[in-house]
C-alpha cells in the first residue's frame, strides 16, 4: 500500500506524577525497559526495535505531552509541515535536531484539536530483545474528540491516513498495515481515551492481565476480540488513570480492504466483543477515559 507521509507510530509522551512510582510499575508490571534517562523524563523501550515507546515527564498532573511517529524520508518532514500549515494545523517547531535521547531530525506539529505530533527521521534504534511477556511496540492510540470529522480530514489530507473503519462512536485511520494507528472517538472533549501496547500473541496478552491483576490492577474491560481491527482486548488503568490495553493479533490491512460503515459494526444485546465473552467497560475505566488532556510542554 502507499506509505502515509507519517510513516509510523511509535511512542507517546506523558505527563506522570509520580516520575519513580510510574517507572517501577510500567518496568516491574508492565514489562518495559529503560532506554534512556534525564533528569525529568524516563524513556522506556519494548521488545521492538523501537528506541523507546513510552516517554515518562516529571509533571504536576497527568497530562499527553506528544505522540511520536518515525518517517521514512527527511524530505517528508517538510512535506508534513507544508500539509499541516495548509490544513489547519500549526507548525510548533519546524525541522530541528532532535534534543532527546533518540536524535535524528524531527518536526513538531499541532493538529487542529490541539494534540502535540511529532516526526522523527533516523531516530537512534535497538536490535530487537524478544520477550514472551513484554510489549512488542505500541499499535495505536486513541484520541476522544469533540469534532470527528474536522480531525479526520486533517489526518487524511494534511498527513495521509487512511480510513479503515467508520463505527457508531469511532472513526479507526491508518498510517501503514496495522489496521488503525489512531481511532478518534466521538466526544465532548479532545482528551485521550487510551494506549495499546501489542503483544507478541494470546496468550502474552493472558500472562499480562494476570500479572496485573496479581500487581492489584484488575481488568477493567476484556478479555475479549473486538470488531475494528479484529485484535484480542484487555484493557487497565495504571497510574494516573491512564487506560492502557494490552492487544494482540491487529488485523494487518492494505489498500483492498473495504471501508467498514457503523451499520457493519453492530452486536447483539448485552455483547461487548466478537467472542460474547466480555462483560462491559467498568464504570472506572469510562471515567478514566475522559480524563487525561494534552498540553504542549
Amino acid at each position: 500500500m502507499p506509505a502515509s507521509l507519517a510513516g509510523k507510530l511509535r511512542s507517546i509522551a506523558i505527563g506522570v506524577t509520580d516520575l519513580a512510582a510510574a517507572e517501577e510499575f510500567y518496568v516491574s508490571t508492565w514489562r518495559l525497559s529503560v532506554a534512556a534517562r534525564s533528569a525529568d523524563a524516563v524513556y522506556l523501550r519494548g521488545s521492538g526495535a523501537d528506541h523507546h515507546i513510552l516517554a515518562l515527564h516529571r509533571s504536576a498532573q497527568p497530562d499527553v505531552r506528544r505522540v511520536d511517529f518515525v518517517v521514512a524520508a527527511h524530505a517528508n518532514l517538510a512535506l508534513i509541515a507544508a500539509g499541516v500549515r495548509a490544513h489547519g494545523g500549526h507548525v510548533l517547531n519546524d525541522v530541528h535536531d532532535n534534543a532527546e535521547p533518540d536524535g535524528g531530525s524531527a518536526l513538531d506539529v499541532q493538529d487542529p484539536q490541539g494534540r502535540h505530533l511529532r516526526f522523527v527521521h533516523a531516530p537512534a534504534a535497538h536490535v530487537e530483545s524478544g520477550g514472551a511477556d513484554a510489549p512488542v511496540r505500541i499499535t495505536h492510540v486513541v484520541f476522544n474528540s469533540a469534532d470527528v470529522p474536522l480531525a479526520q480530514a486533517f489526518y487524511e489530507q494534511a498527513l495521509g491516513f487512511s480510513l479503515s473503519d467508520r463505527t457508531r462512536i469511532m472513526a479507526f485511520m491508518r498510517c501503514g498495515s496495522d489496521h488503525h494507528s489512531i481511532a478518534l472517538a466521538d466526544a465532548d472533549s479532545n482528551t485521550l481515551n487510551h494506549i495499546a501496547f501489542v503483544m507478541p500473541d494470546l496468550d502474552a496478552v493472558m500472562r499480562g492481565a494476570g500479572r496485573m491483576s496479581d500487581a492489584g490492577y484488575p481488568i477493567e474491560w476484556g478479555v475479549g476480540r473486538h470488531g475494528p481491527g479484529n485484535n484480542v482486548f484487555s484493557y487497565f488503568v495504571g497510574p494516573d488513570d491512564f487506560v492502557i490495553e494490552y492487544t494482540a493479533e491487529v488485523l494487518q490491512v492494505d489498500d483492498s480492504y473495504r471501508v467498514g460503515k457503523p451499520e457493519d459494526w453492530t452486536w447483539p444485546p448485552g455483547r461487548f466483543d466478537q467472542w460474547g465473552v466480555s462483560k462491559p467497560p467498568s464504570d472506572r475505566i469510562k471515567q478514566a477515559q475522559k480524563k487525561i488532556r494534552f498540553t504542549n510542554q
